[in-house]
């Protein structure tokens, strides 16, 4: 779209930004219930079993660098907002823009692959996650009423088939990126989850009834063997670093699923503008809610993606693992090396200086990091898969 021409009244000025697009209307306060939104999510419900591996001195440790880290280059992102220069220069108004402005080439497409492989991860992660939170609901209530000595179990799937549904009817809200409100609700639902896990350990402790732990974590030889150890130390790096990925929706600020969707009707639209099925829009007057734009295209579409990561979770329902998983393979390109990379680029860092040495060694610490999580990862997969039966 071109920018406005001075012809252009008062009222309509002030409807687009400066690049011609309609202008934003985001604030401080929705933008912060995104991020803590997308920080507070399911990974910290794996933290507790990390610090458990970790123990009371690597454990803290580990966060406090990692935190430290994603808020370094979470900066180095957010200045290449624009481009070439970082205060007048062309807004990038997507991750996969942004690189493909400023490193341009295979970079470009190594970014897409790395982003939007991320968030499939990601969507099938929170699938498991709403799994595991709506059975753990319903154990609960079983060991109160029948108590702690009652066979409660009960079998995951039927609840991610639940979830799967409701995502189905969500998912089929075209602007769901201006539901502020509900990041703002979600941003207090996590804080409140967080508190009651926290109080819940609190009363554990009080008790006196909890399991034993040391400065370095589970006991070789007692709770885990010397390989197990090893394995579910690399594998709670990971799930610390899945903890801090939020670099993906800190660019494209909005729940995860949208940027996938937008990704393929945008470029379906493109490829196929005369197809009704596909660019067609049908208004339908919905009760209590008023106009609701359907587009053929899009419902089937998102329909199936939902489908498609509801039977992946319900086949690899494996919680600690796969979050691990998907920090490792996240972290590592979305939030450390792509933002240095393009840092360089545009603050046009000299070779071999401070600065770029520095970065440098950043960027390789981080890939030996993920590379023995992912390590982790896959171990703790294989493992579950050998006593994993589906559907039970």
């Amino acid at each position: 779209m071109s920018l406005p021409d001075s012809s252009f009244s008062v009222d309509n000025s002030t409807k687009y930004d400066d690049d011609g697009r309609i202008k934003r209307t985001g604030t401080w306060v929705t933008a912060s219930a995104h991020i803590v939104t997308a920080v507070i999510g399911s990974g910290v419900l794996s933290l507790a079993w990390a610090v458990a591996q970790l123990g009371w001195i690597a454990g803290p440790i580990i966060l406090v660098i990692f935190s430290v880290i994603t808020l370094y280059t979470s900066c180095l992102l957010s200045d290449c907002y624009r481009s070439p220069d970082p205060i007048t220069g062309t807004r990038n108004r997507k991750y996969i823009t942004m690189v493909k402005n400023i490193l341009g080439g295979v970079q470009y497409k190594l970014c897409g692959w790395a982003q939007y492989g991320s968030l499939i991860g990601v969507t099938i992660g929170y699938s498991i996650t709403a799994a595991i939170s709506m059975v753990a609901i319903k154990r609960s209530n079983c060991f109160h009423k029948n108590g702690h000595q009652a066979k409660c179990h009960s079998a995951n799937y039927p609840f991610m088939v639940i979830f799967g549904v409701i995502q189905i009817l969500l998912s089929q809200i075209p602007d769901f990126h201006e539901l502020s409100w509900l990041s703002i609700l979600a941003a207090i639902m996590s804080f409140g989850y967080a508190t009651i896990g926290v109080g819940l350990s609190i009363a554990k402790i009080a008790e006196g009834e909890h399991v034993t732990t040391s400065l370095t974590g589970t006991h070789v030889g007692v709770d885990v063997t010397s390989n197990q150890k090893i394995w579910n130390v690399f594998q709670s790096i990971g799930n610390i670093a899945f903890a801090y990925a939020f670099s993906v929706v800190l660019v494209e600020i909005q729940v995860f699923a949208q940027p996938i969707f937008d990704l393929v009707e945008t470029t379906c639209a493109k490829r196929w503008p005369e197809k009704e099925f596909i660019t067609k829009e049908y208004i339908v007057n919905l009760p209590m809610i008023g106009p609701f734009r359907i587009n053929l295209f899009r419902s089937t579409w998102r329909t199936f993606y939902v489908i498609f990561t509801t039977i992946l979770a319900i086949l690899l329902p494996f919680f600690n693992s796969i979050v691990g998983l998907l920090g490792a393979i996240s972290f590592w390109p979305l939030t450390v090396y792509f933002p240095t990379e393009m840092h360089l680029v545009q603050a046009k860092v000299p070779k071999f200086s401070m600065t770029w040495i520095g970065l440098k060694s950043l960027t390789m610490f981080c890939l030996i990091v993920t590379l023995l999580a992912i390590a982790g990862s896959i171990e703790g997969i294989v493992t579950e898969l050998k006593t994993y039966e589906p559907f039970s």
